[in-house]
């Protein structure tokens, strides 16, 4: 087949799905309040798709299901284990949807278990154009453990390449604990060895965020300046590189959470929420 240099994936697709990430902080601080605002901030956004990292869940009662329901996202899958926050229960990750979920999976990601492992969670959205392919994922967040990252994301493009093709459109959303010019991100965005063989992904915010550094842990929300830590940009929404059509391909991407909702700063991260060709 001819190179189209005009239309190399074929006509582009105009509709898109809209996918948030957000570290939602467990149930630490005033959660209960947080947990409303973090609810007013993505009813605002009206995602179709949402990644919630250091979501909570406790017998019968989950984080997943309450902004599911709140938000019109009735599926929903959820692993992790047991949480450190005070009101103890399960801290992990869930990927909440508006469409039913087929496949779903984890996979431990690197070799170091407890509070600095790594966790994926996989789900197969059954959209109204086709399968959608979302990972939520977390890495883990010492400073010092790049190298650690480094085999967590070899772990993550091995998980997605075993459970994906080039049918449907890849989302991998999440906090990575690592900035743009990590060798972490790197190996995913295709500018140091990838991660997997054929697995490579645009980040949201650089490919269609507004020009800002995007910092999603900043000294100006009043949860992390006691960390001491310098602004960073961590939580990304990666899309493979676009299917046919442009399936995939970022057009819009945008800060959550990063005001003050009632007087409440929703977590210690602000979140991400992109459009995505789809």
């Amino acid at each position: 087949m001819t190179y189209d240099i005009e239309e190399p994936y074929g006509p582009l697709i105009e509709t898109t799905v809209r996918v948030a990430s957000w570290n939602v902080w467990d149930r630490y601080g005033p959660w209960a309040d947080r947990e409303a605002a973090i609810a007013a901030v993505l009813r605002d956004a009206a995602p179709d798709i949402a990644v919630l990292v250091e979501a909570w869940e406790d017998g019968g009662d989950s984080q997943a299901a309450r902004l599911g329901a709140a938000l019109g996202l009735p599926h929903a899958v959820f692993r992790g284990g047991d949480s450190g926050a005070p009101a103890g229960g399960r801290s992990g990750i869930a990927v909440l949807s508006r469409w039913p979920l087929g496949r779903t999976g984890e996979r431990r990601l690197g070799e170091r278990a407890g509070a600095d492992g790594g966790l994926a969670v996989h789900a197969r959205a059954d959209g109204p154009r086709g399968a959608l392919h979302v990972f939520g994922a977390a890495l883990g967040w010492k400073l010092n453990h790049s190298a650690e990252r480094q085999e967590q994301v070899r772990g993550l493009g091995a998980f997605v390449r075993e459970t994906t093709g080039r049918d449907a459109p890849v989302v991998v959303a999440g906090d990575f604990n690592a900035d743009p010019d990590s060798d972490e991100i790197r190996m995913l965005t295709g500018r140091a060895a990838v991660a997997a063989p054929g697995v490579v992904f645009y980040d949201a915010w650089a490919a269609a965020g507004d020009g800002t550094p995007g910092h999603t842990w900043s000294a100006a929300n009043p949860w992390t300046r006691p960390v001491l830590w310098p602004d960073r940009r961590i939580d990304y929404i990666f899309s493979a590189w676009p299917r046919a059509g442009g399936a995939g391909h970022p057009v819009r991407c945008a800060l959550l959470g990063d005001r003050p909702v009632g007087g409440v700063v929703p977590s210690d991260h602000y979140g991400v929420v992109a459009d995505l060709r789809y």
